[in-house]
């Protein structure tokens, strides 16, 4: 797969969470390097806006994501 267009960009990267290291670089591995269609920040940019994108929406957290985009109903 292809690494996502939104990472060197991802606030979620920047100041957030080393992708050097750790849970960083499996994120980094798992969803941007991976399958960014799995990443619930990808999904809630690509569905409803960049700016419905939280600070505190990690990669794995689909359950929120999909919340967020039943309760903006786009």
């Amino acid at each position: 797969m292809a690494t996502c267009e939104k990472l060197e960009k991802c606030p979620f990267y920047q100041g957030k969470m080393s992708m050097d290291k750790g849970l960083g670089s499996m994120y980094k591995q798992k969803y941007c390097e991976g399958d960014k269609t799995i990443c619930a920040r990808y999904m809630v940019a690509t569905k409803l806006g960049p700016e419905f994108v939280t600070n505190s929406l990690y990669p794995n957290m689909m359950d929120k994501a999909n919340q967020l985009i039943e309760n903006n109903g786009k």
